[in-house]
């Protein structure tokens, strides 16, 4: 479809956002691959519920299971406009993008060798995941636990357990922190890191 000379005005609208500008709107619709949104100021959109469009990802920092688990339709919203969808006539919107990044908050006050508290997430072939507070989860690779190779089976950890981990990689870039077991580990009594 040839949207330009279709929507002449919808298209003229999405030509003056830039990259950064704040949209408010109300959640149109949901759907399992993202939300739409009615911009307040964009014209309708003659296919979408709403002109304005969040994929999974950019709805929170943390993981979710479902777009509900942060957004209702009928709730008003605030979004970062990302860019302008030619394909689909609609503006890509981060709702995420006007929180704080809490990987970021996290790496500026734990340091690369701090140890910590942290509660067992989940044991899978590669190693432990844990759960270090507001959201943040570190992998102890499995050849860090007890200096195993990477191919034996995981230390008899079971979820929701609390053990003690050493922050030894916080990569921002790929949002990963590797964690290690410190020499004499206890799994009881741990005191969180102040």
């Amino acid at each position: 479809m040839d949207w330009q000379s279709e929507s002449p005005e919808l298209w003229a609208f999405l030509e003056t956002l830039h990259r950064g500008d704040i949209l408010s709107g109300t959640v149109a619709a949901i759907e399992r691959f993202g939300v739409f949104v009615a911009l307040d100021d964009g014209p309708a959109h003659p296919l979408f519920p709403g002109v304005g469009f969040i994929v999974i990802p950019e709805l929170s920092w943390r993981h979710i299971y479902a777009p509900t688990d942060v957004v209702h339709v009928g709730q008003r919203v605030s979004c970062e406009f990302l860019q302008f969808d030619t394909y689909n006539l609609e503006a890509r919107l981060s709702l995420k993008a006007l929180e704080p990044d809490p990987l970021r908050a996290f790496a500026d006050h734990t340091p690369v060798g701090q140890e910590i508290c942290g509660t067992v997430e989940k044991t899978v072939p590669i190693g432990v995941f844990v759960e270090l507070g507001d959201g943040i989860v570190g992998l102890i690779p499995s050849r860090e636990i007890d200096g195993r190779p990477a191919v034996s089976p995981v230390e008899d950890l079971e979820a929701g357990e609390e053990i003690t981990v050493i922050v030894t990689e916080i990569d921002l870039p790929t949002r990963r922190i590797r964690l290690s077991r410190p020499k004499n580990a206890q799994r009881e009594g741990v005191v969180p890191a102040t």
